[in-house]
């Protein structure tokens, strides 16, 4: 709906905020009534946050290498409210991908007050449709008879093994990919923290495989999907149809659900700020690569170090 009021306003270049500000929704699918309402009013503030936050660099000439350390202290600080709120999706991915994206188009100040109105009604019309179920339920008569248990709290002691990788991982890719000058830096970013999202060495390794393959296949269907260059009216539709898949899909394998995610990013970004097909499907696929493989070295020294640490903590003992 927000992509289509757009569309007929004709700004279409505003879609961007729009796409952040509705993965509000995204956020307590585990949850109903007051604690999914009250998720996701937290969600979508720091979205609308970030977006805003984003836009702000994105109008400094030194925006690349600028985003790059931010976006690491975005990364540490979702991480710390991701585990002790237990986030459903969690980790920090979507606020990382949401400041970062923002950062790299270039932009003027007077573009934030836009980007804050449009993410922001965005983000309440998500919070609408996520909730209105369990408010004409009540209306009707035809609440659960057993109210949903609050969510146990999440990690309040050691932390700092989890966040420090994730902060870690954003800086180094972000600093490889923008040094490097490969066009697209977020996406080695975002990528460098969906390893660190699992907990344990083994789902870690799978969820970087499943990234690297998932989004190779994207690929894939991206090229025929730009090959085909909607106008603006069709790429929101496929763009609707896509979001359908990936939720269908995301919840019972990764890889799969990024063979539909990875042309839904690349269509959204095209649509904002128009790229070569080639250029497109080539720096999304290295820094893809590139962040997995930051990810997963970095999540490697965390726990090489954790392992000293605690085997000197049992000696001073």
């Amino acid at each position: 709906m927000p992509l289509l009021v757009l569309l007929a306003a004709d700004r279409v270049e505003w879609s961007i905020y729009a796409a952040f500000g509705a993965f509000t929704s995204l956020y307590g699918r585990e949850r109903v009534g007051p604690l999914r309402l009250r998720l996701q009013t937290e969600v979508g503030v720091l979205l609308t946050g970030v977006v805003v936050a984003g836009v702000l660099v994105g109008a400094s000439e030194h925006r690349a290498w600028l985003a790059v350390p931010l976006a690491a202290l975005l990364a540490a600080g979702a991480a710390v409210l991701s585990d002790r709120q237990r986030w459903h999706p969690p980790g920090a991915l979507f606020p990382v991908f949401a400041f970062t994206a923002c950062a790299s188009i270039p932009g003027e100040p007077a573009d934030a007050p836009v980007a804050l109105l449009v993410a922001g009604t965005t983000a309440a019309f998500a919070l609408l449709v996520g909730n209105a179920g369990a408010a004409l339920r009540r209306q009707w008569g035809y609440a659960a008879t057993r109210p949903p248990a609050e969510p146990p709290i999440g990690r309040t002691t050691g932390l700092w093994r989890h966040v420090a990788p994730s902060a870690l991982a954003v800086l180094v890719a972000g600093a490889l990919a923008t040094g490097l000058g490969i066009g697209h830096p977020y996406w080695a970013m975002v990528s460098a923290v969906v390893p660190l999202a699992a907990a344990d060495p083994l789902r870690q390794v799978v969820r970087g495989l499943h990234r690297i393959v998932g989004t190779t296949l994207g690929l894939g269907l991206a090229a025929l999907l730009l090959a085909w260059d909607p106008n603006p009216l069709g790429v929101v539709l496929v763009v609707v149809v896509l979001q359908v898949l990936a939720e269908l899909l995301v919840g019972r394998n990764y890889a799969a659900a990024l063979v539909v995610i990875t042309p839904l990013a690349l269509l959204m970004v095209h649509l904002v700020a128009p790229t070569p097909t080639g250029t497109l499907l080539l720096d999304r696929g290295v820094e893809t690569l590139l962040g997995v493989v930051v990810g997963l070295l970095v999540g490697r020294a965390a726990r090489r170090v954790g392992t000293r640490s605690v085997g000197r903590g049992r000696m001073a003992a």
